[in-house]
């Protein structure tokens, strides 16, 4: 069993930041929050609704510019963050599982694995994002294997 299993079925809700519910970029801190320890912003208040795509594509290329995040320039590994866009527009992201896998809310459904070098990602991808804890040379002890 990897740890995404345990995210699998996370229900979506607009702008949520919990088990209970979550968007693209809540399942996010939900992942970083319970694997790694790490509290993400959340950026609540930023916008107001998904539908919010210029707003949100501002988040995202603002959160590429951030100390917190370094670009991936090889293979993601399990924990980057993948960005998507829709459209024109970096509106989407994903969790990697392994490069080329991730999980991710799936629409207004909830938390799915998918393929993104192929199918309907494969063409959306926009690049990769390695939290800085994870970019410097000592490694993250995962929380969820100190709790084994």
């Amino acid at each position: 069993m990897t740890w995404s299993n345990r995210f699998v079925g996370i229900p979506y809700k607009e702008l949520g930041r919990t088990r209970s519910g979550a968007d693209c970029w809540g399942l996010a801190c939900v992942v970083y929050r319970e694997e790694l320890g790490i509290s993400l912003p959340e950026y609540l208040g930023s916008y107001a609704s998904t539908e919010e795509h210029g707003e949100i594509s501002a988040l995202i290329d603002g959160g590429a510019l951030s100390p917190l995040w370094v670009p991936v320039t090889g293979a993601a590994v399990a924990f980057d963050i993948a960005v998507f866009r829709r459209g024109r527009m970096s509106t989407h992201v994903g969790i990697v599982i392994r490069h080329g896998l991730m999980i991710h809310m799936q629409d207004e459904d909830c938390a799915k694995l998918a393929n993104y070098r192929s199918g309907a990602w494969g063409n959306r991808l926009r690049g990769h994002w390695r939290h800085v804890s994870m970019a410097v040379e000592r490694p993250v002890q995962i929380v969820s294997e100190v709790r084994r």
